[in-house]
């Protein structure tokens, strides 16, 4: 490489790294909001496996893993997570449950896995569900809304 190739390429990786560095200092919105009202569960197993598979997005009791702090993972989580809570929130569930097409919509996403997302599996491990879990969690949640339109 000719010496002039060099410094454009020295010059663009401190550019760049520069540039990261800057972009670092974008505001994060890490925050979990109050817990306004929680699912009445139809049992402890149904509680376990929403918390391990799905809390992180549609809870407000979201753990921010030290990658959340880097920017731009830091937007597309916050931006997963607002989107998350705002089909589904299982820590506001009075304003979130309970209609005949969500409970359908959310036996359908889990019955097909895709949810919890392969991109979030892949980073929490925990959150795999078997095909056994993804049918007892399906029946869980089933019941567990069946059981809040019924108190209403």
């Amino acid at each position: 490489m000719k010496r002039r190739d060099w410094r454009f390429l020295r010059g663009f990786v401190l550019f760049s790294l520069l540039a990261f560095g800057l972009l670092q200092l974008w505001p994060r919105n890490h925050t979990n909001p109050p817990i306004v009202s929680v699912p009445n569960w139809d049992n402890a197993q149904t509680a376990e496996m929403v918390q391990r598979a799905c809390f992180d997005c549609h809870s407000n009791e979201t753990h921010w893993p030290w990658y959340t702090d880097i920017v731009p993972v830091s937007s597309l989580l916050e931006h997963d997570v607002e989107a998350g809570r705002e089909v589904l929130n299982f820590s506001d569930w009075e304003t979130s449950c309970c209609t005949d097409e969500q409970i359908e919509r959310m036996a359908a996403i889990v019955g097909r896995d895709q949810m919890p997302p392969p991109y979030y599996v892949l980073l929490h491990p925990e959150a795999r569900l078997t095909s056994e879990e993804r049918g007892k969690l399906i029946y869980g949640l089933i019941a567990t809304m069946e059981n809040e339109l019924d108190e209403e």
